[in-house]
């Protein structure tokens, strides 16, 4: 009896042990995971949160996901044939550039929580951190209403009680203009709580939340102005359109933010290189630009670079073989530059008469253009990283036969010239993948560095969310619809005179038709083409689902309600003909490639993204999107 008492008096005393080793256990804090209130008290730690916060922006194109973001709405084709839907397809779905990330949301209003109930952190530490963390909510919700128009305005972290009911986390949609109004009044309310001297331009300033105001306040200003010609997109909740008698209203904050970043005088427009087309090109690749106000920044052998180069620079001058020419900018685009007497005009290629046109060099047929052009575009025979593109689609011979073939290393016979190349190493042959389709690559961001263009190092060039010049336009816009032309020509032709063009416009000029077009030219491949044709309702009418003619093309241009359905491009080739003065010259054919088969239809349903299903069974407040 007594040794069974003492048995079980020893095993409970293991047990009891164990017990306790294992409550010991479970109460030693994991190491992997930082608790919020020792993170939120050490600054380096708040900004490594902070660091994964801005990671996650969410940006329409970027340098980081994909080439593929910059080719559509027939501002440029798509020189690889897995691509080839781009130029194949009648439209968009509904779903597309949707976005509802509440996950994210959350975690933002977690972390403006968090940093506001510190007492570790000193009170410019605090309001530097608050600011940055409202300026990438509102960030966010500011690219949500572009998208789908009002969601659940959400600022505070929503906690589930595990009761069974969810009816408290299920909000409804708020009305557009109210989550436009609460970008405007964010960026106002934090602006002067950023720290003067942080001059980190990958981090939120004062600068950024003005330039983020400004285009916020100028988008529902022309919802609220325009929207009146697309009376079908709205709902009667609001929570999709914005009246009409807002409009004013939201000009004059737009004017009033750009003013504000104007006379801070933090930016000014790039001007560093002699050349206008080469300083255009630059502003896009120094990461000291003076312009740049808010950006995404890349580092090589830091752990973050991307492929843009590497997908996008000229064949014969790719650092990674088979890996180039994806991008290839439309005629479409290239036409839409002016001439420096600021008048429209196509490319010449044809004489009054219908005679072909000769140059004597490739890039003569571009003279007296927009510097921009040049500087947006790699025109054939274009420089880059000290060599010429070399871009043409056969021989002309006399009689108007045309010597061509399926690469430039297969050469072919030409009468007089025995067997020789007959198309350009970097194009153009139809169908001829990774190569330039249109006669044009892509020269904004595409970085010249050495080994950029390789897969393993990649560039770094920054992806500029906000820059001065889209200020200057967005001031231009916001003024002219207020009535003050005068004051819109002024930054009109700061950003025109930078451009090389520099007649300037008189007031009288400037009309609804020039601040498109200047936006065009100015922001393209910037993110901007499609929420500009949005906000302007132009966007069912330029892609009206229509196949395009060369007449169609060359006619009308400068109109901002003018069709552009589907890019063309402007092929060079070389003439033969020993018996003439044009012997050796080039001429140029319009041309549409032909995978381009589709024609782009933007319905009524497309003005803003279709919400999710599942959203839609999670939460019976959530109203559909009309037209869908």
């Amino acid at each position: 009896m007594k040794k069974t008492t003492l048995l079980l008096i020893c095993a409970g005393l293991l047990i009891t042990g164990s017990c306790r080793k294992d409550s010991d256990f479970l109460e030693v804090p994991p190491k992997a995971i930082v608790a919020s209130d020792l993170a939120f008290s050490d600054p380096n730690l708040v900004l490594s949160i902070l660091g994964d916060l801005y990671n996650r922006t969410v940006d329409f194109s970027g340098l980081d996901n994909g080439w593929a973001s910059f080719v559509d709405f027939s501002e440029a084709f798509p020189s690889e044939n897995g691509s080839s839907y781009f130029v194949q397809r009648t439209g968009w779905g509904y779903g597309e550039w949707s976005t509802w990330d509440y996950t994210y949301i959350r975690e933002l209003n977690l972390f403006i929580k968090r940093a506001t109930a510190s007492t570790a952190l000193t009170d410019e530490q605090k309001n530097q951190f608050i600011a940055e963390g409202r300026f990438i909510r509102a960030n966010y919700y500011f690219e949500m209403v572009k998208r789908m128009g009002g969601v659940p305005l959400i600022t505070d972290p929503l906690d589930y009680d595990f009761s069974g009911n969810v009816s408290v986390l299920q909000k409804p949609r708020a009305k557009e203009s109210d989550i436009y109004d609460f970008v405007i009044s964010e960026a106002e309310a934090i602006k002067g709580l950023f720290n003067p001297s942080l001059t980190d331009k990958s981090r939120a300033t004062r600068g950024a939340a003005l330039a983020m105001e400004a285009r916020a306040a100028l988008y529902a200003a022309s919802i609220a102005k325009y929207g009146v010609s697309t009376p079908q997109v709205t709902l009667p909740g609001g929570e999709v359109g914005i009246p009409s008698a807002m409009a004013t209203a939201y000009y004059t904050k737009a004017l009033a933010a750009a003013k504000e970043l104007i006379a801070g005088g933090s930016y000014s427009l790039y001007r560093q290189l002699p050349d206008l087309s080469d300083n255009y090109a630059n502003l896009f690749l120094d990461k000291n630009s003076s312009e740049s106000i808010f950006v995404e920044d890349f580092k090589a052998n830091g752990g973050k670079t991307h492929g843009f180069t590497t997908n996008n620079q000229p064949f014969s001058i790719s650092d990674e073989g088979l890996d180039a020419g994806r991008l290839n900018p439309s005629l479409n685009l290239v036409e839409a530059f002016e001439k420096l007497d600021n008048t429209y005009a196509p490319i010449p290629t044809k004489t009054a008469g219908g005679d072909p046109i000769y140059y004597a060099n490739q890039l003569d047929i571009f003279a007296d253009r927009d510097a921009r052009l040049a500087g947006t575009v790699l025109l054939p025979n274009g420089l880059f990283k000290g060599k010429r593109t070399e871009v043409f689609a056969g021989y002309q011979l006399a009689d108007g036969t045309v010597v061509a073939s399926g690469d430039a290393t297969q050469p072919q016979d030409v009468p007089g010239l025995g067997r020789i190349q007959v198309v350009g190493k970097d194009g153009i042959v139809n169908g001829g993948e990774f190569r330039t389709q249109t006669g044009f690559y892509i020269r904004k961001y595409l970085d010249p560095t050495v080994g950029s263009g390789r897969r393993g190092r990649g560039s770094d060039v920054n992806f500029i969310r906000y820059r001065y010049a889209e200020v200057l336009l967005n001031a231009a816009e916001a003024a002219f619809e207020l009535g003050d032309a005068g004051a819109a020509v002024g930054y009109l032709n700061q950003v025109r005179s930078r451009a090389g063009l520099t007649t300037p416009l008189t007031v009288g000029q400037v009309t609804f038709d020039r601040i498109v077009h200047e936006r065009r030219v100015e922001l393209v491949f910037e993110g901007h083409t499609l929420f500009d044709m949005k906000r302007w309702r132009l966007a069912n009418v330029v892609w009206d689902g229509n196949q395009m003619t060369v007449a169609d093309l060359v006619t009308n241009i400068g109109d901002a309600r003018k069709r552009n359905t589907q890019p063309f491009g402007l092929w060079p080739y070389k003439y033969y003909n020993p018996n003439s003065a044009n012997n050796g010259k080039w001429i140029f054919k319009e041309v549409k490639p032909s995978q381009v088969t589709g024609a782009n239809r933007f319905q009524l349903g497309n003005y803003y993204s279709q919400i999710g299903n599942d959203i839609l069974s999670a939460n019976p407040k959530i109203v559909r999107q009309p037209n869908q």
